[in-house]
């Protein structure tokens, strides 16, 4: 599948640069996703552009934990805040620059927050609301990804280590 047959994929727009090769076509690593993450979203056009707008718009939101995984969830409660590592697979991977909607200038991928990767991993800070650890069901305050995007990773939230210094 090349970057402009993907579902939902957009033709470059001028000024964006495409990564040759494709990081999408290299193998050097194996992952393996621990869930799914349930939302409301069922297409990009309606997916809220970060989880701010997320918890504006509302609605529904989970992750659904594979049963091997269940048991990593000991120690998390409802009220914690978590980041969740995603795998963003609707995205395409082949852009270095990119020209987004609002912006007169082209930018560099890693200077914006743009599903567009060579690794297209997406980083949500949540809260959990509730927590099933037997079902493997988490709920969360909001979500900015489509129904159904794979879960790399969750890792808990703690100010200590990951609120940045005051200046």
């Amino acid at each position: 599948m090349t970057p402009d047959t993907m579902p939902g994929a957009q033709p470059s727009r001028s000024g964006e640069v495409v990564l040759s090769p494709d990081p999408s076509t290299l193998h050097h690593a194996t992952l393996a996703f621990i869930g799914r993450i349930r939302s409301p979203w069922a297409n990009r056009g309606e997916c809220p552009r970060n989880v701010r707008e997320a918890r504006e718009r509302g609605g529904d939101a989970s992750i659904e934990f594979d049963a091997a995984y269940r048991p990593a969830l000991a120690g998390l409660r409802p009220g914690d805040h978590v980041h969740l590592l995603s795998w963003l697979h609707d995205s395409r991977r082949d852009l270095a620059l990119q020209m987004p909607r609002h912006a007169e200038t082209a930018k560099g991928t890693f200077a914006l927050r743009s599903p567009v990767r060579p690794n297209p991993i997406g980083l949500h800070l949540v809260r959990i609301l509730s927590l099933d650890a037997a079902s493997g069901v988490v709920r969360i305050d909001a979500i900015d990804v489509l129904d159904g995007t794979p879960l790399l990773d969750i890792k808990p939230y703690l100010p200590t280590v990951d609120r940045p210094p005051e200046t």
